[in-house]
């Protein structure tokens, strides 16, 4: 290895060391994995670049563009030509993502959910960092200074981060520099061959050479004046962190509202839910966040709701600022609810967990009086209350008198328009929201003959008969891009659905924003209701002048939909037998495994072909780039991003074909079945640390599976049924048939999941051990290749070079 490359390695792990340091601002910690993946390209452009060789600044100048494509790549590649290309709408994304990035940071307590906009900074600011240090440290041969960027880099995480292992992050940022200037030294001295220190005097008369130090050694000086710089940056990392001025709000304040220390990621801001909604929908424990007991007879429809997000930009939905008051005694009538509505009034008695700090009430909508003791202030277009001054929710106990309002399917059908006020605001949508939202809209309400039915069709699109999946764990979003991606992929949670809902009625002239907060929670023996993370939820409201701002529900398999959205729901009976709905608002905690209650079918809506339609005309303006530099650019970007999944894929490929297995009938067929499931759980059990042992019989293979990775009953009964079909399969004299081995053996596989942690779960998803099964298997062909056809005549050739002279056959 050459000393340019060493030492572009050594830059690159300084940097990575150095970017360890941010880990404690954000959760989770994956983009780390992204910085290093794309840092990784970064260096080896650059050592590419200088083996062609080209000019110093031409080296930097190359590095910084490939940077900026993999930075489209990763975060623009919707609005990038041939998904990798730099163009105005890629650079507009950009802007959008930092300014989102600039506005999380202000609102989210340490540690901060990791959304685009915080993920682009944190990656883009390392790849900044890293272009600098490589190009100090390796360009230019200046390793010193390039602990300034690197001091920049730990100084603002120290800064910021207060969870006791700032020690760890320095001596891990410390060593990567240290690294890097030893590997620069020792580059240095290999171009002067073997140096020799000495106290060898001069000539007399001769004065020293030029090249000659202080120290009588010519390569030893910028060493030493090397380490003396890295003293100084050391110290200077140690004394910074501690005379930084104390920042506030946010990410910069370590006791936020939302959240603060010890939340866990459990609260919901109210100004950017979407990746709060998503971490609480993904808690592995539903955490309890209030109780409460209400007078309603049934409590389907009392969503507890926190903030209403009116204001689309095309990047997010957020809350518009609006003058707040003292809290009246009687909250006012709700805006455009007409005399004709059937209404009843409700009590609930709401007690907040001590460890939940939100800064807005959860309520059921709509309020008409609060008693709650604090510094509370009322908003009221939309009629929330806000805490002042630091107010939060955390262990308030309040009650809430609120309005049941049971509209009928003929009364909201008949809603004449709404002000011209309100119909200006609340159906505004920005410039930049694809075409293809409003067209899918018209198309999905096609044959609706006013504002109701449309929100109906809507609805049902979503919720019942479009071949939507509720999934948890899909990319967070909530811009125009985002929306367009859920519309095509058609799999999401509750964000999208009530984003995308609210997007498209308001293209279709009908007022709405969006509600968060939560389901109705879950019934006690005690005849109290429980609320936990795992029923924070977002819905759109839509507005019908005659009755006001009304619930609609287009998420499967969360909450109810209201009886008024039932097309069967016969006018003047508002509320039908509730029984058959309650169901699934009793029972929140397992809506995130409730997507086999939905339909998987995947196919595109011919109007989703819109966002993929917007690629040639991207294209078409390359700007002197032919196809084949598009082409070649985006291959070599694939084969970047492909090489490293290759273990995983192939474990995936694998699994489907051992476990879907072959369609025969036959005896054999059937035994051949049950051995690929076996050999499937032998290598998942070593993909998870259960190293296989071929000397064990099945049963006695399953027991140390069992004890090593600690399964729990289930998932050890399952595989205690494998090891016995698979007995039975190897030595019974006539084998019977058997079904759900496979099965059985996915259970085990979700029991090595939840009993592994983050770090091995991640290494059996992206680095299996049992894919060490390839290299083997190449061996063995090569072997068979070999003896089959001999050994090649460069082989003989490199045994001949190998054996010493005189012993060669002659």
């Amino acid at each position: 290895m050459s000393g340019s490359v060493r030492l572009a390695i050594c830059a690159a792990l300084a940097t990575v060391a150095a970017a360890c340091a941010l880990l404690p601002l954000v959760d989770p910690a994956s983009w780390l994995l992204q910085a290093v993946l794309l840092l990784t390209v970064q260096s080896a452009a650059g050592v590419a670049a200088r083996r062609v060789p080209l000019a110093r600044p031409l080296t930097v100048a190359a590095q910084a563009v490939v940077t900026l494509l993999l930075l489209t790549l990763a975060f623009a590649h919707d609005q990038a030509l041939g998904g990798l290309l730099p163009s105005p709408q890629a650079l507009h994304e950009f802007a959008l993502l930092l300014r989102d990035g600039a506005d999380d940071v202000g609102q989210y307590a340490i540690p901060a959910p990791l959304t685009d906009g915080i993920r682009l900074m944190l990656v883009g600011g390392v790849l900044t960092i890293g272009l600098v240090v490589d190009a100090l440290a390796v360009t230019y041969r200046s390793a010193a200074p390039a602990g300034l960027p690197l001091l920049a880099l730990y100084s603002v995480a120290a800064g910021l981060s207060d969870d006791g292992s700032d020690w760890l992050w320095f001596l891990l940022a410390a060593a990567g520099y240290l690294v890097l200037l030893l590997a620069e030294g020792r580059d240095r001295l290999s171009q002067w061959g073997r140096v020799f220190s000495g106290g060898a005097p001069h000539p007399s008369g001769m004065p020293p050479s030029g090249l000659a130090g202080a120290g009588g050694s010519p390569a030893l000086a910028p060493v030493r004046t090397g380490r003396r710089i890295g003293v100084l940056a050391l110290g200077i990392a140690l004394a910074v962190p501690a005379v930084l001025p104390s920042l506030d709000g946010g990410l910069l304040d370590r006791q936020g509202g939302n959240g603060g220390a010890g939340s866990g990621g459990g609260t919901i801001s109210a100004v950017n839910p979407l990746v709060s909604l998503q971490d609480s929908l993904n808690q592995p424990e539903n955490k309890e966040v209030l109780r409460y007991r209400t007078s309603s007879q049934t409590t389907q429809d009392l969503y507890l709701r926190i903030v209403a997000l009116d204001r689309f930009d095309g990047t997010s939905w957020k809350s518009s600022e609006r003058h707040v008051t003292d809290v009246p005694g009687q909250l006012p009538s709700p805006a455009g609810l007409g005399p004709s509505v059937r209404v009843s009034s409700i009590d609930t008695s709401i007690s907040a967990a001590d460890w939940y700090a939100q800064n807005w009430l959860p309520l059921p909508y709509p309020a008409s009086r609060v008693e709650i003791d604090g510094r509370w202030r009322y908003e009221p277009e939309g009629r929330t209350l806000v805490g002042d001054r630091g107010q939060t929710t955390r262990g308030a106990r309040y009650r809430v008198t609120s309005l049941l309002v049971e509209p009928t399917a003929d009364q909201l059908a008949a809603a004449p328009a709404p002000p011209s006020r309100l119909r200006n605001e609340y159906t505004e949508v920005p410039d930049s929201l694809p075409s293809v939202v409003g067209r899918t809209a018209r198309e999905v309400t096609a044959g609706a003959s006013n504002a109701y039915e449309k929100a109906v069709k809507l609805q049902d699109w979503f919720a019942v008969n479009g071949g939507f999946r509720y999934d948890t764990q899909v990319q967070s979003g909530s811009g125009s891009a985002a929306i367009v991606r859920f519309l095509k992929q058609k799999e999401g949670f509750c964000v999208h659905f009530s984003f995308s809902m609210a997007a498209m009625a308001r293209t279709l002239g009908i007022p709405a924003r969006v509600a968060v907060g939560f389901t109705p929670g879950t019934a006690q023996a005690d005849g109290s209701v429980s609320v936990g993370l795992k029923d924070a939820h977002a819905w759109p409201e839509l507005y019908f002048e005659g009755v006001g701002w009304t619930r609609f529900e287009p998420t499967p398999s969360r909450g109810t939909q209201p009886d008024y959205t039932m097309e069967q729901t016969p006018s003047g009976t508002p509320t039908d037998d509730p029984t058959t709905e309650p169901t699934e608002t009793s029972e929140p905690t397992a809506a995130p495994t409730a997507s086999d209650s939905c339909s998987t079918d995947m196919k595109k809506l011919g109007t989703c072909g819109g966002a993929a339609a917007q690629q040639p005309d991207n294209g078409a303006s390359g700007g002197g780039w032919s196809a084949t530099k598009v082409t070649s650019w985006s291959s070599l970007a694939a084969l970047l991003a492909v090489v490293p999944l290759l273990p995983m894929l192939w474990r995936r490929r694998i699994r489907t074909r051992r476990l879907n297995g072959s369609g025969g009938r036959t005896e054999q067929d059937a035994a051949d079945r049950v051995l690929a499931a076996w050999r499937e759980l032998t290598d998942s059990a070593w993909d998870f640390g259960v190293l296989p042992d071929d000397s064990l019989t099945s049963r006695r293979a399953v027991a140390r599976m069992v004890r090593i990775a600690g399964l729990d009953d289930e998932p050890a009964r399952a595989a205690q049924r494998v090891a016995e079909t698979v007995e039975q399969v190897l030595y019974a004299p006539r084998p019977r048939p058997v079904t759900g081995v496979a099965d059985d053996v996915r259970l085990v596989l979700a029991g090595f999941r939840a009993k592994a942690g983050r770090r091995e779960r991640l290494r059996a998803l992206l680095a299996p051990r049992s894919a060490a099964q390839l290299a083997w298997a190449a061996g063995q062909r090569w072997s068979a290749l070999v003896d089959r056809w001999g050994a090649p005549r460069w082989a003989r050739w490199a045994s001949q070079l190998r054996t010493p002279r005189g012993q060669q056959e002659n």
